[in-house]
């Protein structure tokens, strides 16, 4: 019987949850946008929101507030990188777009990334830069924004079906040798 047990406990325990918590938002932070359950999504979501908002607090006290919940490369971009970008927002820091149900298991699939764009920077001589490791996002309309989404949920579709095909073909060539030795005894 459960009894005032608070937040998802995602089959895991204590120590386990907290590595696969550690683990997501060091990837959010690094990648700015990970593919991951729903489940998982809403679990982290008010996790990057609370760390969000101790990186905007300051350079020093930032890093030892966040030295036990993240890795240093993370705490670096999100210091420098992520943190200035939400400065006039007081919260509502991630997004979840959902992407349809995993092929193998059926598990509500979502896009967990930052509401805020990079900054873009001009500069005469070089063009546009962006801020931050990865390259410029776009204002792109919603239904272009779809479309990209579909061609990634199909791909992810192409690369499990090739998997499975492949997985069926070895199985039948295991049951042909298995069937051929049986036959000669």
């Amino acid at each position: 019987m459960r009894k005032q047990v608070f937040g998802r406990q995602l089959g895991r325990d204590a120590n386990e949850r907290k590595a696969l918590f550690k683990g997501l938002i060091s990837s959010l932070i690094l990648h700015e946008r990970i593919k991951t359950t729903e489940e998982k999504a809403k679990a982290i979501k008010d996790l990057a929101d609370k760390i969000i908002t101790k990186a905007k607090k300051g350079e020093g006290s930032a890093r030892r507030l966040l030295q036990g919940e993240l890795s240093k490369d993370a705490i670096n971009k999100l210091i420098i990188n992520i943190a200035p970008r939400f400065e006039k927002r007081q919260g509502g820091y991630t997004r979840l777009v959902k992407i349809g149900k995993r092929f193998s298991d059926n598990a509500s699939m979502v896009l967990m990334e930052w509401t805020e764009e990079r900054k873009i920077k001009d500069q005469p001589s070089s063009g546009a830069q962006v801020e931050g490791n990865s390259p410029p996002k776009t204002d792109q309309p919603l239904a272009e924004k779809i479309k990209n989404l579909e061609e990634v949920k199909d791909k992810d579709n192409q690369r499990t079906s090739v998997e499975n095909k492949t997985a069926t073909t070895k199985g039948k060539k295991l049951l042909k040798a298995s069937s051929r030795r049986t036959k000669k005894k």
